[in-house]
């Protein structure tokens, strides 16, 4: 479905924004355009940005969960509801643009959907460029699934009732951990949740977008944090998983709900990658929201609520 248009099916409908013609910022989100609007991440500041995560990310309400880590190899933290409701269980994957960012980011997102579903979800850690550049990232999330479905009896769920979900770069993440999986066999994820996921490395060397305003994350930011992955070569052609959106064939992969904001840069390529994956047969539920800035859910806002809740709609199908 795609927010406030005529026809919710089709992906893109009617729908006037791009990504170099943004909507105005919706008022409920003024003060968080105001507070991090301007964000810069390049190499000055990318280091400052992993230092200041824990000081910029929403509070944590521990309420109704548990939070646990498996010690069995890199970080991986798990929220548990006291209530289970379901079999199933969710990997989220933070965002940073793959620069900065931890678990812990999503840990707010990840108790709100264990409490709603009454499932757990896994968020695991994964090495970031420019020190780790890919398939570093990529690797680490695979490893995360593979502990995830060993793990399978002792954290008492369904291997096959898994859904992977990412943010920002970990939705690309994400999106690139499903091509990997289903071209592997074995067990598949139930169904993947990619929100504002940042996909096409193509979109950063687009300089027109650079002197377009995209709140929080910008076309130059976006461009620095291709290059710390890809090595400094900005370019993913030839790299199987690493920009989910150079994938020809789309066939094939788990039911997928993706959702961006009509202000966030990535909003041409998520639409592209949302109209592929219909055109492929693949089920798709794609929302977007109407003066949305980029990671605009990490404030507590109406629309953040209504989108939250889209997501956990869709994620109630696949793990109970």
């Amino acid at each position: 479905m795609v927010s406030g248009a005529p026809d919710k099916s089709d992906p893109g409908a009617a729908i006037k924004a791009s990504s170099a013609r943004p909507d105005p910022v919706a008022p409920e989100l003024a003060a968080l355009d105001k507070k991090l609007g301007k964000l810069v991440v390049n190499r000055f500041t990318y280091r400052l940005l992993r230092w200041l995560g824990p000081k910029l990310r929403p509070r944590f309400d521990p309420s109704e969960v548990t939070l646990s880590y498996d010690q069995a190899g890199p970080p991986m933290a798990i929220i548990t509801p006291h209530e289970r409701r379901g079999d199933g269980a969710i990997i989220m994957l933070h965002g940073g643009g793959f620069v900065f960012g931890e678990p812990a980011d999503v840990f707010p997102k990840a108790a709100i959907f264990a409490r709603a579903l009454g499932v757990p979800v896994v968020c695991p850690a994964y090495r970031l460029g420019p020190q780790a550049p890919y398939p570093a990232s990529l690797d680490d999330a695979h490893a995360a699934w593979h502990r995830v479905v060993a793990a399978s009896s002792a954290l008492a769920i369904d291997p096959h009732k898994i859904i992977i979900a990412g943010f920002s770069a970990g939705g690309g993440l994400a999106a690139n951990l499903v091509h990997r999986l289903h071209d592997e066999g074995a067990v598949q994820p139930a169904a993947q949740i990619l929100v504002y996921p940042m996909l096409d490395d193509r979109t950063a060397e687009r300089r027109e977008l650079d002197a377009v305003r995209h709140s929080i994350w910008s076309n130059r930011s976006n461009r620095f944090g291709w290059r710390a992955l890809l090595a400094g070569t900005g370019s993913a052609q030839g790299l199987s998983y690493a920009a989910a959106a150079r994938r020809g064939d789309l066939s094939g992969l788990p039911p997928a709900w993706v959702g961006v904001g009509r202000c966030d840069l990535f909003l041409d390529e998520d639409r592209a990658y949302a109209q592929r994956l219909a055109a492929a047969g693949v089920a798709v539920d794609y929302e977007e929201v109407a003066g949305a800035i980029h990671a605009f859910d990490m404030d507590d806002n109406p629309l953040a609520r209504a989108f939250t809740a889209a997501q956990i709609a869709f994620a109630q199908l696949y793990v109970n």
